[in-house]
């Protein structure tokens, strides 16, 4: 028997997170450890008069992509990768992978290739959010994003569906309650010109002057729970020490610190996978700036899970994505990659706004 958590995760995501309507072609992408899931969703986005499709990955195939196929089939772009991109601009990705560390065998020369030859399509995306546009990532719990996490399966469907608040007794009411709260602490950032970090290993200082905050209150991811920004690309200057491990298609990459002089990435290390961190910046020029910088807040995430979606989002950490701007920020970034890695602000963390103190060891010291 499905988990009535399952059908209230499809009724938020039709109607809140995508707000889907009548006519609305819409496209779902997962694997079929998912199939519960889009069941349910594609139920409910019948019942809004919208037309879903489905496009399942077979377990695998990404794997043997990768390791078998020449240079000139990785930059090779599909019919089929286009028109997802180009004719849907209505999607659902929904991560319920087999295996987390498929690629983990993979050369990061390659990866690199591959992001490279994608990176149009990339650049699409990003300009779609906010323009009309209604796209978002989430997951559906599978064995392997348990045994990653460090859970059981029922233990880490408990995690999952309480950070999505479906426990509530109105999910969308809750996330309509959230948005409210953060849309007051962008009212405020997007009033400051510059922001300094200050943690373990970290002193990081970056303009925001004319760059737009953005409330992400469960419409592009889900869940969700973030305030972010595209910095000024030529202003990030000094050092941050992430607190977690970089994880890039399944690597992990451990204890990374980055240097910055104006705007770019002049110094990099890692205690585990620098091979990895030097493959990805060098990517192209755009993957040695800033494309976003975040606070996380959510505050039913508390714990590293080793899965992005979840870990960006932890209550009182920031996080930085090297590469793609979102242009919504304003940011003029360009990237094959959007690479987040996260810093915990916890244990004696703080940020300042303009010189002033307004957030210490994870908590807002203004209204929000």
């Amino acid at each position: 028997m499905t988990d009535p958590r399952v059908r209230k995760l499809a009724q938020v995501l039709v109607r809140y997170s995508l707000g889907l309507e009548a006519g609305d072609h819409f496209l779902i992408q997962t694997s079929d450890l998912a199939t519960p899931l889009v069941q349910a969703i594609y139920r409910e986005a019948l019942r809004v008069g919208a037309f879903p499709q489905v496009l399942a990955q077979l377990e695998g195939l990404g794997e043997i992509y990768l390791k078998e196929a020449s240079e000139e089939q990785l930059r090779v772009l599909t019919p089929l990768e286009r028109i997802a991109f180009e004719e849907y601009r209505h999607a659902l990705v929904i991560h319920a992978p087999h295996n987390v560390k498929a690629l983990s065998g993979v050369d990061p020369r390659r990866l690199a290739i591959m992001q490279e030859a994608r990176r149009p399509l990339a650049d699409k995306l990003m300009s779609r959010i906010g323009q009309g546009g209604k796209y978002c990532v989430t997951l559906f719990p599978t064995q392997a994003l348990a045994q990653e996490a460090g859970m059981s399966l029922s233990d880490y469907e408990e995690f999952v569906f309480a950070a999505c608040r479906l426990d509530d007794d109105d999910p969308v009411a809750s996330w309509q309650a959230v948005s409210r709260r953060q849309q007051r602490l962008v009212a405020f950032l997007n009033g400051v010109r510059e922001i300094r970090v200050v943690g373990d290993g970290t002193d990081l200082t970056l303009s925001v002057a004319g760059r737009t905050w953005i409330n992400a209150d469960g419409h592009i991811n889900f869940p969700d729970c973030e305030v972010f920004t595209g910095p000024v690309e030529e202003s990030v200057r000094g050092t941050i020490r992430f607190s977690f491990p970089g994880i890039f298609q399944g690597k992990e990459i451990e204890d990374i610190r980055l240097r910055f002089e104006d705007g770019r990435v002049v110094e990099a290390r890692a205690a585990r996978g620098q091979d990895l961190l030097e493959a990805l910046l060098g990517t192209d020029e755009g993957a040695r700036y800033v494309g976003e910088f975040a606070i996380g807040t959510n505050d039913q995430i508390t714990r590293f899970s080793r899965n992005l979606l979840f870990d960006e989002k932890i209550g009182g950490t920031v996080h930085l994505a090297l590469g793609a701007s979102y242009p919504i920020t304003g940011g003029k970034n360009r990237s094959a990659i959007h690479w987040d890695m996260i810093c915990d602000l916890r244990q004696g963390g703080e940020i300042y706004a303009d010189g002033e103190l307004i957030y210490r060891e994870g908590r807002f010291l203004i209204e929000g």
